[in-house]
């Protein structure tokens, strides 16, 4: 099978590519730019393009399939070659699914927690030795690729993003996957340059559950009213519904413990946000036939994701987290998870905004009251951001107003941002960092590094 990937590049795409050439496939493929990460795993898997830029005589009748990805556009010139030549065109998330079309598909979706519910079935499967196929949005210890695809695997297990699916297809990432187990970890408006109105988003997970395959099962997050309101809302009368609290925990000498028929299971993570975690993960893998007793055990080890309230450097006074948080619900939720953990320290945020969503001056006000947990909070935005997204530029006094009380320290410029925290006297302080970029450049985990030296 021979596979040409258009804009191999991506983060999601080209570990695709390398997921299909470790299958045995046949893949080639082409980006006009490609980054680290994406360039160095590329070029050790023998599939970096020879040159930048496409070339429509690259594609040819030999090509089984072409895998489009999103940062190509809808005039592409191999894309326009492979429609001339009658070649199959897929979308990343049809690919997908042509993959996993005969396996047991668990979807995890929702405006939040998807990554860190689909690590953890992963992590609880392979620790109990099922075989699986995957895909995730986080680079998770104990695997080598962050997409994996096999002939004899039973179950894949998918991160399910509600973004669009290609340049060509404006159809949600999930609806695309048809589960048989979905998961609804919460619903919280973003995405507003595909969604403008939060109807119109919550929408989409209503539509969600209407892809589950027939007798399909939806586990979905009973604390939420958004997400029960869709489900309650469902005309789907053949799907089994199976609703999820936060899970009972304790916590003690700042290690979190899970609570089950009056034994105490020790984790290596924290905050109620995970403890919602662990309720969803545990009932799909119960679904797939685990026991709470393997749960238990296997959960015990689980770490976490890559910047899901990862931690980057720590001395005996001080702890610096990074996470991926950037919509108001998970910041909130971030926020609290720290403090809850060290409720005698002082914690200072550093919040970029970086998303479409988080750079609209109309989104602003939903941050509303988020940042009441941090003692001192800083909002980092980059005025260039704003330029390669098309939008209109914002005033910081519209970012101070927005998230209201406690007022944040707006900057645009990250060099005064590092400067302000080393100023900073970090003894029994913490700081957490959420962003989905990497303020302007900025190497995170040397920061990390010199404000605990500091």
């Amino acid at each position: 099978m021979r596979v040409h990937f258009i804009a191999i590049g991506g983060s999601a795409m080209h570990n695709l590519a390398i997921a299909m050439k470790l299958k045995g496939y046949q893949v080639t493929g082409s980006d006009d730019e490609i980054f680290e990460p994406s360039l160095s795993r590329l070029k050790n898997h023998g599939l970096l393009p020879i040159y930048q830029g496409w070339n429509p005589s690259i594609i040819t009748s030999e090509i089984d399939a072409i895998v489009l990805g999103m940062h190509a556009r809808a005039d592409n010139p191999e894309l326009l070659r492979a429609k001339e030549l009658g070649i199959k065109i897929y979308s990343y998330p049809e690919y997908l699914y042509e993959q996993s079309s005969q396996k047991t598909r668990i979807v995890v979706g929702g405006s939040h927690g998807k990554t860190t519910i689909t690590s953890m079935i992963m992590h609880v499967l392979q620790y109990l030795g099922y075989k699986f196929d995957y895909m995730v949005g986080a680079q998770l210890k104990g695997f080598e690729n962050m997409v994996s695809f096999s002939d004899d695997a039973p179950f894949a297990v998918f991160e399910g993003d509600e973004y669009l699916t290609s340049p060509i297809d404006p159809r949600p990432k999930f609806h695309v996957y048809r589960p048989n187990i979905a998961i609804i970890s919460g619903i919280s408006w973003d995405h507003i340059n595909v969604f403008p109105t939060f109807d119109f988003y919550r929408e989409q997970f209503a539509k969600f559950i209407d892809c589950i395959e027939p007798n399909g099962t939806i586990i979905y997050s009973a604390d939420d009213p958004e997400v029960c309101r869709v489900v309650e809302e469902s005309q789907r009368n053949d799907i089994v519904r199976t609703p999820y609290h936060t899970h009972p925990h304790d916590v003690a000498n700042g290690t979190w413990s899970l609570t089950c028929n009056g034994t105490h299971a020790p984790l290596k993570i924290f905050g109620k946000h995970n403890m919602q975690n662990i309720s969803a993960a545990k009932a799909a893998c119960i679904a797939l036939g685990v026991t709470e007793t393997q749960f238990y055990t296997a959960i015990a080890s689980f770490e976490g994701a890559s910047k899901r309230l990862q931690l980057l450097a720590q001395s005996e006074s001080t702890s610096v987290f990074l996470d991926f948080a950037h919509s108001p619900s998970k910041l909130k939720a971030t926020i609290e998870a720290v403090r809850e953990l060290y409720p005698s320290r002082k914690l200072v945020v550093c919040f970029e905004l970086h998303t479409f969503s988080s750079l609209t001056k109309d989104f602003l006000g939903q941050y509303n009251g988020t940042l009441r947990g941090a003692d001192v909070a800083y909002v980092f935005f980059n005025p260039h951001a704003l330029e390669l997204k098309k939008l209109p530029q914002i005033d910081p006094n519209d970012v101070i107003k927005g998230f209201g009380d406690p007022q944040p320290v707006v900057l645009t410029d990250a060099n005064n941002l590092v400067n302000a925290l080393f100023n900073h006297s970090w003894s029994n302080s913490n700081l957490l960092i959420m962003t989905s970029g990497n303020l302007a450049g900025t190497n995170l985990q040397h920061l990390a590094n010199a404000v605990v030296k500091h």
